[in-house]
């Protein structure tokens, strides 16, 4: 082979290598300036919902430093309140119960030899 086909073999190789590093380095700046993009349309929401976090929420106060007695009461009016609507559904379920059991069938049998 002659000296000067080893130029032009090692030439395209150099400038294949070339323009793959110049279209991977495109593509790294365009994903860097999207990225760069996504990262402030991120900042703007956490702003607005750290604003709306703030205009929502009422401050945390441990209840360490709370009153002991008005956190027992507290407690208490919420076991009640739970122990209420369990019992409300308790009673519910028992009248469904017995409106099942105690059904009229006459009005049953009416209704099937309607339709």
């Amino acid at each position: 082979m002659p000296w000067w086909s080893w130029i032009l073999i090692w030439g395209a190789l150099v400038l294949a290598l070339l323009g793959m590093l110049g279209w991977l380095s495109f593509r790294l700046v365009t994903k860097f300036g999207r990225t760069v993009v996504a990262f402030g349309d991120l900042a703007e929401k956490s702003s607005a919902l750290e604003a709306l976090v703030d205009e929502v929420t009422d401050r945390f106060e441990p209840a360490v430093l709370a009153d002991a007695t008005e956190l027992r009461r507290a407690r208490e009016q919420q076991r009640s309140d739970r122990e209420r609507r369990r019992q409300t559904r308790r009673d519910s379920s028992v009248k469904r119960g017995k409106l099942l059991v105690n059904a009229d069938t006459a009005q049953f049998l009416h209704f099937l030899k309607r339709t």
